[in-house]
């Protein structure tokens, strides 16, 4: 333990040794922490806030920020409520002794609405807002009354407006108070969090009205600088938000910063506009306006401190640290920040699923291992065990009172084991029987020997029933094992899948826009998803094209020759309104395609066949056919089939291997019901890459290709679906190619008439000399030889006859220049 615990700390000493030049490095992090730490956890920043509402006046009389900003902060964050209250008190008593006394008198009859009657959780923003008003209003009637003996209409009228005001107030100040105490994750505000964040600096700013310094108003200086802000992170609609919010309540503080209003917009949209020049476009648009503004607003005369004032936000907006821009970005929707912070947080979303499903994969992939392991050892003891105990229940019931007991099993143990377990063995093999010279040579043996046989072949039967039960079990757990197995490499797949990201094709976005352009053709946008050859996926805009055709006959032929492959138009989804943007979806053609034609009677002309036919595409480049023929005729055998053909189409679809699916179709089949009702099952699957054909064949009939004049046929044998809970599923694979007609047909079909001896060759025959190489021609002239041949439908016949083809496109490819090829 002492070795282990000195291997522990020893790298740790290392690294702090090694570390103590970052550390000194590092002590900027540390002041920022510190800073926060007092600013914002202890409440500095709220009791700095509260100073400058407190001096913060609208036309120059009414104060309606001080109490909404107390109640908020008392709502939201009440142990930083004294602090606040005390910024707010020390800020109205630099305005005037009784702007003091009646913020803090109308701060106590807030406390003692709410000690009165506490506003429930669900309405308490609603309540708060209304003991502003109320406290407001008495605590400024008071004053009045106090003051002047009398409360005339126009005094009344303006208290009226104050607690108006610091109702509305209350409510948006409510909302900011989180966003500025508590370090929250990412995320988007909402445009109503938005405006209210401005409105409060803008109210903090108000509080700054009559600084100056060297003849700079300071408020001018600081709501230039916050438009420069918003303008660079948020864009020109937030910038130009920003403006007017703050030039309107400066405009209400002061009637004399009326054009205030005007230069803060235009400056936050020109800074907007010019965002892309970092710093400085931002600060070109406020100095643009500035010059624009300062000479329609003032003229000429105070141009020069109009100036001088903007010179000042921009070099503050200059020492501004480019981390403090981001993180503001970051908490605005539409700006790019936001866009790659939601996309770090889907990446790790991603990631982490990535990894759950793969630990999901890793768990059914032992779980199939703990089925499928089977300790052979012990099985061979397991075998000893079950004989030992065989023959003891025999000898229990034949031996225990005989009184040769002791020379058969203690004096000529082994001789007498050996005999018993032959006597076992020969009566299992021989299906009760047993030999004469078994028999007789026992009988010299034992004394008791008809009484010792019967007991063994008695004792036989639960044996062997014992024994069909643990291979039943056996054959479960190995079923159970491979389902597990294909589903562990499913998930396995899947995760995969997951981790894949889009990968970034900027460059050959260009390059295939530019080549597009230069051809004439106009292109709102392209997304290219994937390059992989063989599996291009590249989405574009285009303007409405009013049928013309031009995604078919023009832009998926140039990328074709761009890419080097053939490009074809997956879907179009065209504009519903003139001068709209019709979106399409190109991506590679397969190299070879398929065309499918069936033929199929029911017994005796009915309308129900036992039969059942499918063809899926499976979306991965794969293309099975199917068919299965239920046991029987009519409905019941219908369902039979149709139902085999359902489940196999799930399974295949979820990206199961073939075999597997196959054996899991069978299991759920064979469980499902004690009837002998089962169902075979014909299976092909086709890579349209390639042309390489799987076929697996489940008590099917064969199925044959017909290459030009030669006849190619496929066959394998196992037993029906659902007979037997476990079986192997034989693989056929055949490289088939451009031309090639695979036939595929249930038993009806190749049983034939009685009067043809070979049915087999007599098919070869007919397929050969057919002059027509169209699938459904060939399905119906199948269907109709059978037909004439017999006489009768004497059971359920099902023709499928699959085309394979060179995929040609439609439109050839249009040569572009030679280095626009493929990146």
């Amino acid at each position: 333990m002492a070795r282990v615990e000195r291997n522990l700390v020893e790298p740790i000493v290392n690294a702090r040794l090694q570390g103590g030049r970052a550390a000194g490095v590092n002590w900027i992090p540390a002041i920022q922490m510190k800073l926060e730490d007092i600013f914002f956890k202890r409440g500095l920043f709220l009791a700095l806030i509260g100073f400058l509402l407190g001096r913060a006046l609208i036309l120059s009389q009414l104060s309606p920020f001080g109490l909404p900003f107390f109640a908020a902060v008392f709502l939201m964050r009440r142990e930083h409520a004294p602090l606040a209250l005390v910024g707010l008190l020390v800020g109205a008593f630099t305005n005037s002794i009784v702007s003091g006394v009646t913020l803090f008198a109308a701060a106590f009859i807030l406390l003692l609405l709410n000690k009165i009657k506490t506003p429930a959780i669900e309405s308490q923003f609603k309540t708060m807002a209304v003991y502003v008003l109320l406290s407001l209003g008495l605590a400024d009637l008071a004053r009045q009354y106090i003051m002047f003996r009398s409360v005339n209409i126009y005094s009344g009228m303006m208290i009226a407006v104050e607690a108006g005001l610091a109702l509305i107030l209350t409510l948006i100040f409510i909302q900011c108070i989180p966003l500025m105490t508590v370090r929250i994750k990412t995320q988007a505000l909402k445009t109503e969090e938005i405006v209210s964040v401005i409105i409060l600096l803008a109210s903090v700013m108000t509080g700054t009205i009559g600084w100056a310094a060297y003849g700079l108003s300071i408020e001018h200086i600081l709501s230039r600088y916050l438009v420069l802000l918003f303008g660079l992170a948020g864009g020109a609609a937030i910038g130009s938000t920003v403006g007017v919010v703050t030039g309107l309540i400066f405009s209400l503080a002061s009637v004399t910063s009326m054009y205030q209003m005007s230069l803060l917009a235009f400056s936050g949209l020109l800074g907007g506009l010019l965002k892309e020049g970092k710093k400085i476009g931002v600060s070109i648009g406020l100095l643009i306006a500035t010059l624009l503004m300062g000479l329609y607003g003032e003229g000429t005369n105070n141009i020069m401190i109009t100036v001088y004032e903007s010179f000042a936000a921009i070099l503050l907006f200059a020492l501004t640290p480019t981390a403090l821009l981001g993180r503001i970005a970051k908490h605005i929707p539409g700006t790019n920040e936001h866009t790659n912070e939601q996309q770090q947080y889907m990446r790790k979303v991603r990631d982490v699923t990535a990894q759950r499903v793969s630990q999901f994969s890793h768990v059914f992939g032992a779980l199939s291992e703990s089925f499928s392991h089977i300790d052979e050892s012990s099985k061979a003891e397991e075998d000893e065990k079950e004989l030992d105990y065989f023959l003891s229940n025999v000898t229990e019931k034949t031996c225990q009172m005989c009184f040769k007991k002791e020379q058969c099993w203690t004096n000529n143990f082994h001789t007498t084991y050996d005999s018993m377990q032959e006597i076992m063995h020969e009566l299992n093999d021989n299906d009760g029987q047993l030999s004469s010279h078994t028999t007789k040579e026992w009988g010299k043996y034992c004394t008791r020997s008809p009484q010792v046989i019967a007991a063994i072949s008695q004792e036989l039967n639960f044996f062997q029933a014992n024994q069909r039960l643990k291979r039943q079990v056996h054959e479960s757990r190995k079923l159970v094992a491979d389902q597990l197995r294909g589903v562990s490499a499913v998930m396995e797949d899947f995760a995969k899948e997951i981790r894949r990201e889009r990968e970034n094709h900027h460059q050959q976005e260009e390059v295939i826009l530019e080549a597009l352009e230069n051809f004439g053709l106009q292109i709102g946008n392209i997304d290219i998803y994937s390059l992989e050859q063989g599996g291009v996926d590249i989405e574009m805009s285009i303007p409405d094209c009013q049928g013309r055709g031009e995604c078919e006959k023009l832009i998926a032929p140039m990328l074709s020759d761009i890419l080097g492959e053939t490009i074809i138009v997956h879907s179009e989804q065209c504009t519903t309104f003139p001068g709209g943007q019709c979106v399409v979806v190109l991506r590679s053609a397969k190299k070879f395609t398929v065309e499918t034609g069936v033929s199929h009677a029911a017994k005796g002309g009915g309308l129900v066949s036992g039969d059942s036919f499918t063809t899926m595409d499976l979306g991965i480049g794969k293309y099975a056919v199917a068919i299965s023929d239920g046991m029987g005729n009519g409905e019941r055998a219908h369902l039979e089939s149709t139902e085999t053909l359902s489940l196999l189409q799930k399974f295949l679809m979820s990206g199961i291997e073939e075999k597997i699916a196959i054996k899991s179709v069978n299991s759920v089949l064979s469980l499902r019901t004690t009837d002998e009702i089962f169902s075979t099952l014909d299976l092909a699957m086709i890579d349209l890459q390639d042309a390489k054909a799987k076929f697996l064949k489940v008590c099917s009939i064969p199925s044959f290709i017909k290459r030009g004049e030669k006849i190619i046929k496929i066959e394998s044998s196992s037993l029906p679906m659902g007979i037997i809970p476990e079986f192997e599923v034989d693989v056929v694979s055949e490289d088939l190619k451009a031309g090639d007609l695979l036939i595929m047909m249930s038993d009806g079909v190749f049983e034939g008439p009685t009067h043809i001896e070979n049915v087999e060759f007599w098919l070869k025959r007919k397929i050969k000399e057919f002059e027509t190489e169209d699938p459904q021609e060939v399905a119906d002239l199948i269907l109709e030889e059978v037909i004439r041949v017999k006489g009768m439908i004497d059971d359920d016949m099902t023709i499928v006859v699959t085309k394979i083809m060179h995929n040609t496109p439609k439109w050839a490819s249009i040569p572009v220049q030679p280095k626009r090829k493929r990146a």
